[in-house]
């Protein structure tokens, strides 16, 4: 059997306190909760829950911008650099950009800076 409710007077529209409120939102959803079950259940449009969201969200003081603050450079690495005299190949390329590979890089690396570079 249908249940209808049946609003009288000069307001027709229900008022949600801001509790009850985030206590259907937090219902709705929760993980694996079905939007429309608990709107459903709670007499409450689906449009007007995804709109209490939203409205939610945007007070949300957790997302916002923070300014950026650069750190110091590093410290020299634990390894020391190999010495200048070492084995290395120096890649030209046509558009003028030089590329030296050290003896002791990685095939894998070299490969890939290739690949980029093409």
């Amino acid at each position: 059997m249908a249940q209808i409710t049946l609003l009288t007077g000069p307001e027709r529209r229900r008022r949600w306190s801001d509790d009850d409120r985030r206590r259907i939102l937090a219902a709705a959803f929760k993980p694996g909760a079905v939007v429309s079950e608990v709107a459903r259940q709670c007499q409450v449009s689906t449009s007007l829950l995804y709109k209490w969201r939203r409205d939610a969200m945007k007070g949300d003081q957790r997302c916002a911008f923070v300014p950026a603050v650069l750190a110091a450079e590093p410290g020299p690495a634990a390894a020391a650099p190999p010495p200048p005299d070492t084995a290395s190949i120096i890649v030209e390329f046509s558009n003028g950009a030089r590329l030296k590979i050290g003896a002791q890089t990685p095939a894998a690396l070299v490969s890939a800076t290739l690949a980029a570079l093409r």
